[in-house]
């Protein structure tokens, strides 16, 4: 369990809050029950929730204001915005969970610490299941994601999307609803009646309702699709290793002739529309990323060398094994590790959201905390394989604090393996609507390349994207390098100065 605890929820069946006892486990789900009797009885939970796609909220403000933006209104009329909340909160401290189109839920604290504690456990929840797609399957996982960004641009959406978030059901849900909602709007926006606050209650509960039946929908299509897919597995894998040669050939001579095509146009537009701003877009990512690694090594340092003072003060080999668990987790500790992921608040793209359709920057925050996460936890698994190797020589105290404080050190001077900022993706966006239309619509001449026998693995449109992003991955992905080893940035450092 990564955290429990007491909470108050309002439950909105019957408009009152109400004392749960919230779990937090491994697997990042929100989990309450009716209280810590409950939880040891193995009695059901009342709530077990999937928290991709929400936002923490810790003001009522901040969600009048999403839940006014949201709220249809009626075509003719100017919007009105009510200042009158949907509840009223005990204490001063709520925490909300909002989600664009799922039902929402409110929780409140009794300190401002309590506050920042579970905020920080809600967040890191958020966090967690966003990043719900697999990234151990280098073939699905790309596919599936490839698959979704093509269709968008083919509605003319070309940037980042903040819904691309969960796993693939609620990725496809979040999809369906973008291009719902609207139809959603006009038609039952005209048929709410009462106060804001009430009719504010009916669409959240409406969009709920809607959001359930189409995800119950798209699971049921989708996990069929995966299985017709399995069942054409097979043939389509003899195919492949039987004719891989003449596939890989016939590729490589419809990539030339698509290149040779485009390529002209592309370098001009990379030329004229994304190389001026690469220093810009790489000063706003690599700052407060190279801060929150920064901060990465320093807890990571704090934390060991607070373990070794404690083996100094206590029984020595005695304790280590109850310190070395905590260490463990550190990477998981959502309260310990909010030092690191606060320095991407920080992210700012004012003045490049625009021109690079970028509608938020928690795409790349996100994925900046995630590294963040994984490099502290690899720094504790490396000092733990090298204190276990430095414990079979029957050290006294004073040995194992000398040799702690040596690993320690030669954790920190490895040289960091960060991986290199998502900073690609933003001007990646800005290449296929500056150019032409005319190169797509004349992509059908290039089908008859194709044989027909390869035609279900070679598909004219996606080998067009992948000669696109090769022409502007080469002068994105040097600037990224270059940047990456710059001292101010410090994301590869061959020493760390305490």
């Amino acid at each position: 369990i990564i955290l429990s605890g007491n909470l108050f929820q309002y439950v909105e069946e019957n408009k009152k809050w109400r004392n749960r006892f919230c779990v937090v486990p491994h697997n990042y789900g929100l989990v309450l029950y009716e209280n810590t009797l409950a939880y040891d009885r193995g009695i059901q939970p009342r709530v077990a929730l999937n928290s991709a796609g929400y936002k923490i909220l810790t003001s009522l403000d901040q969600y009048l204001d999403l839940v006014n933006s949201s709220l249809p209104v009626p075509s003719g009329t100017a919007p009105k915005s009510s200042n009158a909340p949907i509840l009223k909160c005990p204490t001063q401290f709520p925490l909300i969970l909002w989600h664009p189109y799922s039902r929402h839920y409110y929780f409140c604290v009794m300190t401002g610490k309590e506050q920042d504690k579970w905020r920080a456990v809600f967040q890191d929840c958020v966090r967690h299941c966003n990043n719900g797609i697999p990234e151990d399957s280098t073939v699905e996982a790309p596919a599936f994601t490839d698959a979704i960004r093509m269709y968008r641009q083919s509605k003319e959406q070309y940037g980042t999307w903040d819904m691309l978030c969960g796993n693939e059901v609620q990725v496809l849900s979040n999809l369906v609803m973008e291009e719902l909602v609207p139809e959603l709007k006009n038609t039952i926006g005209p048929k709410l009646k009462g106060k804001a606050q009430e009719r504010q209650r009916l669409w959240i509960q409406i969009s709920d309702a809607v959001y359930r039946l189409i995800s119950d929908q798209i699971k049921a299509h989708y996990d069929a699709m995966v299985t017709k897919c399995e069942l054409e597995r097979p043939r389509m894998e003899s195919t492949i290793r039987t004719d891989m040669d003449q596939i890989i050939t016939s590729k490589e001579h419809l990539a030339s002739k698509i290149r040779a095509f485009v390529l002209p146009k592309a370098e001009i537009c990379v030329r004229n529309h994304v190389q001026p701003y690469i220093p810009s877009i790489l000063e706003a990512l690599m700052t407060p990323t190279s801060q929150g690694f920064a901060e990465v090594r320093e807890v990571f340092f704090k934390e060991v060398t607070d373990m070794n003072m404690n083996v100094i003060n206590e029984s020595g080999m005695e304790s280590l094994g109850e310190h070395m668990e905590k260490l463990s987790q550190l990477a998981f500790h959502p309260v310990k590790m909010q030092s690191c992921y606060e320095k991407m608040d920080q992210l700012k793209l004012e003045g490049l959201q625009q021109r690079f359709d970028v509608s938020s920057a928690s795409v790349f925050k996100q994925r900046a905390q995630i590294l963040m996460r994984e490099q502290m936890d690899d720094a504790v698994h490396t000092f733990g394989t090298l204190l276990h190797q430095e414990l079979g020589k029957m050290l006294g105290k004073e040995e194992l604090c000398k040799s702690i404080q040596r690993i320690l050190e030669r954790v920190l001077k490895v040289r960091s393996q960060a991986e290199q900022p998502a900073v690609a993706g933003v001007p990646m966006n800005e290449v296929p609507p500056l150019l032409p239309t005319t190169p797509k619509q004349e992509l059908p001449k290039f089908q008859e390349l194709i044989f027909e026998d390869f035609d279900s693995f070679i598909l004219v449109e996606n080998t067009y994207e992948e000669v696109v992003l090769q022409s502007v991955m080469k002068d994105i992905m040097q600037a990224v390098k270059e940047a990456a080893v710059q001292r101010k940035h410090n994301l590869y450092r061959d020493s760390m100065v305490m």
